[in-house]
């Protein structure tokens, strides 16, 4: 069933072969990918809030001459938009591993590629040796930063995971590293609208891609910056068809 998009309701409609239509005054910015001087990906700044709008209409193709908002190029160009991801939940997809104090779950396929889990020997390694509080601690970080929601970490007392609590934003990534765009980082669990009215599964991190390239639409998989044979390493590596 095809459900009616109430303007007052935070909301991000996925256009069939077009662009994203937001609802709801949701806060639109732009951060900037800041590393360390190892080089390692590290944190989100700030450079830029766009005025707040009730209404708006986000590029999907990558091709618009007005991005970060859509021109209508599109449909000069034919875009395909076609949603290939998988629906089911986050739990269903990822793969679970344990540590002395924390718990990790990881659904590769929905990896952003912002590197942000490379940092101090890598998350796998920190986590496993969670009982030391410094790689506890960056364990935490790298987690809770992972723009795409693919690595979630669980306190293994408690049960709960690591989250920010996000104010319900859009942030427009620049990879400053790889010097090029990155993908829109959705946060704090807005809805999001597939162009058969159903919906996805409402989560605090997640990433859609905005370059007309993802293999795994609306997500992101990285093409912004990733070649073909990157991606098919990657894929390899992690058993995904």
């Amino acid at each position: 069933m095809i459900m009616a998009v109430n303007e007052k309701e935070m909301r991000i409609k996925i256009i069939k072969d077009g662009p994203y239509r937001v609802t709801g005054g949701v806060p639109l910015l732009e951060q900037v990918i800041v590393t360390d001087d190892a080089g390692h990906t590290r944190e989100l700044i700030d450079i830029k809030e766009y005025p707040r709008r009730e209404s708006y209409i986000l590029c999907r193709c990558g091709s618009s001459e007005n991005k970060p908002f859509c021109d209508g190029t599109h449909r000069k160009i034919g875009f395909d938009g076609s949603e290939t991801a998988s629906r089911k939940s986050y739990l269903e997809k990822a793969e679970t591993f344990e540590g002395p104090d924390l718990k990790l779950t990881d659904a590769y396929e929905l990896c952003d590629h912002s590197r942000f889990c490379q940092r101090a020997g890598g998350i796998r390694n920190l986590m496993q040796n969670s009982d030391d509080p410094e790689a506890r601690k960056t364990a935490i970080e790298e987690a809770m930063i992972c723009p795409s929601g693919r690595l979630v970490l669980w306190d293994k007392k408690t049960g709960k995971p690591f989250e920010k609590e996000f104010e319900p934003s859009i942030v427009l990534v620049h990879d400053k590293q790889k010097n090029c765009e990155g993908p829109l980082w959705v946060r704090g669990g807005i809805p999001i609208e597939s162009a058969d009215g159903s919906l996805y599964e409402s989560r605090n991190r997640v990433t859609l891609c905005r370059c007309g390239k993802s293999e795994n639409k609306p997500y992101c998989d990285g093409s912004h910056w990733m070649t073909s044979q990157q991606k098919l390493e990657f894929r390899k590596k992690w058993g995904l068809k």
